[in-house]
């Protein structure tokens, strides 16, 4: 795997509005950035993909573990009243649509987190980059040979057929964030091309009538993808509502389990010595000074690095975004340096199958909001 300049399209704002792009920049500053790519070969691509799917596996069996064992639900901090709607949606086995990994590289992919509830990034991975490579091949700045791992687009069409279920399906998230409307609206837009009828609303514009959600309209919302953390849902006012309960969400409830960096910890537990995990323990673990001098430690609920710790010949403190509470600790693989950049892998899961890689890259050793999306290709 390597990081190597690349040409930058004259033309890229008129690209860019041909597909939709509407968020390739971020508060004035580059979010997508193609003066260089990375370019892996397809023995990386193979064992990323093997690694996706070994860990889709073993963390759906590890969800599975969580809902039945009320002291796991506790030692994640789900709240007592959630319980009940996470074991419902696990007992029906409402369907996962996507869910997203995130791999430092040290000989192979290494898993930092999984983001199984609201991971973002969409776009860019399935249609932005695969734009890209066509024109990067058109133009001879790559060769004809080259390819990309990203299946993203016709297995998330195939995957609502599946998920939907044939029924309206509405979609909700913050309006007002351009990233968020721009995952929400791609999403939507596969799910008509899978043949379903929907529509997309702000999660402002959700209301309850006699302990049933609906939109403003005054329409029952069945079925809703949400681009919103579970967590912040049972924060909120609605959060001890029955209706949470009887709404078919995706994603589902029991997908909160899996986006909880104590998951890392209890997939650890479950599989020690897994090639493409971390050794990670609860921080009030006495196992976890096993890990000795250099380890990250990070807030059960922290998004966007937010008071993420890295122990290591230096301490490195990721965004203060005020994520208290329990910790875990996890051996320390730092991501790799390109030049002071330093990219993460992102390795999609559509359903139950590998689907795509995309590359976002910091100036920081933790990766945060303000980091830039970086195309790839495999060359051989």
């Amino acid at each position: 795997m390597r990081r190597e300049a690349s040409p930058v399209r004259k033309d890229f704002a008129e690209q860019a509005n041909r597909i939709g792009f509407a968020f390739s920049h971020s508060d004035g500053e580059p979010y997508w950035d193609e003066s260089a790519r990375y370019v892996f070969s397809l023995a990386e691509i193979e064992a990323l993909e093997k690694a996706t799917l070994e860990l889709g596996a073993l963390f759906c069996e590890l969800a599975g573990r969580i809902v039945a064992s009320e002291a796991l639900m506790a030692r994640l901090g789900v709240p007592d009243f959630a319980r009940d709607v996470i074991a419902a949606s696990w007992r029906r086995r409402d369907a996962s649509l996507y869910g997203r990994f995130d791999f430092s590289w040290d000989g192979g992919p290494k898993l930092l987190e999984y983001n199984a509830d609201t991971p973002t990034s969409l776009f860019e991975s399935a249609v932005v980059q695969w734009d890209w490579l066509e024109q990067m091949i058109a133009c001879g700045a790559l060769p004809k040979n080259a390819d990309q791992f990203n299946a993203l687009h016709e297995r998330l069409i195939d995957r609502w057929r599946l998920v939907g279920e044939q029924k309206f399906v509405h979609f909700a998230c913050v309006i007002d964030s351009v990233e968020d409307r721009g995952t929400t609206a791609y999403l939507e837009d596969c799910a008509r091309q899978a043949g379903l009828p929907t529509a997309l609303i702000d999660m402002g514009d959700i209301g309850l009538a006699a302990d049933k959600f609906v939109d403003r309209s005054g329409r029952a919302i069945g079925k809703m993808f949400k681009l919103y953390p579970w967590e912040w849902m049972f924060d909120e006012a609605f959060g001890r509502a029955p209706g949470l309960k009887e709404a078919r969400w995706i994603e589902p409830a029991w997908k909160m389990l899996l986006s909880n960096k104590g998951a890392l910890a209890l997939a650890w537990e479950s599989a020690p010595g897994h090639p493409n995990l971390l050794p990670c323990f609860f921080d009030d673990d006495s196992r976890a000074a096993e890990l000795g001098q250099k380890f990250a430690r990070k807030p059960l609920r922290s998004r966007e690095g937010g008071n993420v710790e890295l122990h290591g010949e230096e301490v490195i403190l990721g965004p203060d975004l005020a994520y208290g509470g329990p910790k875990i600790r996890q051996a320390l693989c730092p991501l790799p340096d390109f030049g002071g950049n330093f990219p993460v892998f992102g390795s999609w899961l559509v359903g139950e199958e590998p689907a795509g890689l995309g590359v976002r890259e910091d100036i920081s050793k933790i990766t945060g909001d303000r980091s830039r999306f970086m195309p790839h290709c495999i060359l051989d």
